[in-house]
């Protein structure tokens, strides 16, 4: 049977969908899914995507490639056809990898049957997973401010409240900040060191002293660790990231791989924790994620083996460039890692932060408003993950403008 065809070649049938009669979709959509905003970074890379060549100062993208051993395990176990599920929790050689960092950073045993450890989805996925196991509706986790873009939004889709801790100026969540915000419905502490936005790493001191506060209180310390592989010469304290881990087996510590080692779209993390929460993690991930992706687990077995030193280093060195350029025109937190500096609009210039940003945006230049990780309006974010005549050319930009 020969099917009738249109003028283009497609096959024209009868359509039967009723004429004049479309679903109401946006009736539909829940309170939970409105509660929670778009992310604020978004129109700057919608922004940037109709710029012909701006200077984007705005990714929180490491701008070096894949390490090649890394590379060359995913591509072996795709091509090995192992390509299917693993079990939820992830990976048992990476399990173990994760567990020998633990022990080898923090003192963790391997044999400890009150730890637990799970590969998940992602950092943010973990930190998704870990606040649903543990707030209920009306629940309060604290969180710092400026914050991961992230934070906020875990409360409308977990049905928590999330409490702000303000750390401005220096933007240090220490124990003194934090203790009068822990309320008799507080369930968690997320501390993220060395932090996005501000790149700022807390002394050994203050991850002690919130180690302390939460055992004092009862509540879970949960420490968002993403970027503890990028942290400089004169922030480091017994040669490696100051984690919480360190002080306590009751800290949950959320890691990942992506910012470290540039596979930001793979997406993976891990969690290691107090046993009974990583067992609920784990339950809600069996019918969410599933799992991580297999052949990008098995790309990673092997990568804490890898140094990152040459990366970190050339990061230190462009942050050297930042506080040169711009350290006598502003307010700079001085960043002890990750890639980003928070700064200060100076007053003396009458404008916000976002009002700044579209000065800049004028001059071809992509930074982010400091309202996108805040309460405030008085500061914009600098990523310098970036090639370094890119990053001079954008500071001339910012430099002229603060003047």
């Amino acid at each position: 049977m020969t099917l009738p065809k249109d003028a283009r070649g497609v096959v024209a049938l009868d359509d039967p969908r009723p004429r004049g009669v479309r679903l109401n979709a946006e009736a539909l959509i829940g309170r939970r899914a409105r509660a929670v905003d778009a992310s604020g970074i978004r129109r700057i890379f919608d922004l940037g995507a109709k710029m012909a060549n701006p200077i984007n100062l705005s990714i929180g993208q490491p701008d070096f490639p894949v390490p090649e051993p890394i590379k060359r395990a995913a591509i072996t176990a795709i091509e090995g056809d192992r390509n299917g599920y693993t079990p939820t929790q992830g990976l048992p050689a990476l399990l173990t990898a994760i567990r020998e960092r633990t022990r080898d950073r923090a003192g963790w045993r391997l044999d400890d049957p009150s730890i637990g450890t799970m590969v998940t989805s992602g950092t943010s996925g973990g930190l998704l997973l870990a606040c649903l196991a543990i707030a209920d509706e009306g629940d309060e986790i604290v969180i710092p401010d400026p914050y991961f873009v992230m934070y906020p939004q875990i409360g409308p889709i977990t049905g928590a409240r999330m409490v702000t801790c303000p750390t401005y100026p220096d933007f240090r969540m220490t124990a003194e900040r934090v203790e009068p915000l822990i309320g008799p419905r507080t369930k968690a502490v997320i501390v993220n060191s060395p932090s996005n936005p501000c790149g700022v790493v807390l002394r050994e001191s203050e991850v002690r002293d919130l180690v302390d506060l939460c055992a004092r209180r009862g509540v879970l310390l949960i420490s968002d660790e993403i970027y503890d592989e990028f942290v400089f010469e004169d922030a480091l304290e017994h040669g490696t990231c100051p984690t919480p881990a360190r002080y306590s087996e009751d800290v949950l510590v959320i890691g990942g791989f992506g910012k470290t080692y540039a596979c930001t779209g793979w997406r993976l993390g891990y969690a290691t924790g107090p046993a009974p929460i990583i067992a609920e993690m784990l339950k809600l991930q069996q019918h969410s994620y599933i799992c991580a992706p297999t052949p990008l687990q098995h790309g990673v077995v092997e990568s804490f083996a890898i140094s990152m030193r040459p990366q970190v280093d050339a990061y230190q060195r462009r942050r050297d460039l930042l506080l040169d350029a711009l350290g006598d025109k502003v307010s700079i937190a001085r960043p002890g890692g990750a890639f980003y500096a928070f700064i200060e609009v100076p007053p003396r210039l009458g404008v916000s932060g976002s009002e700044f940003v579209e000065r800049a945006l004028a001059e071809q230049l992509l930074v982010i408003p400091g309202k996108v990780f805040s309460h405030r309006d008085t500061h914009f974010r600098v990523s310098f993950a970036v090639a370094e005549d890119r990053l001079r050319a954008g500071l001339a930009v910012l430099s002229r403008l603060l003047d």
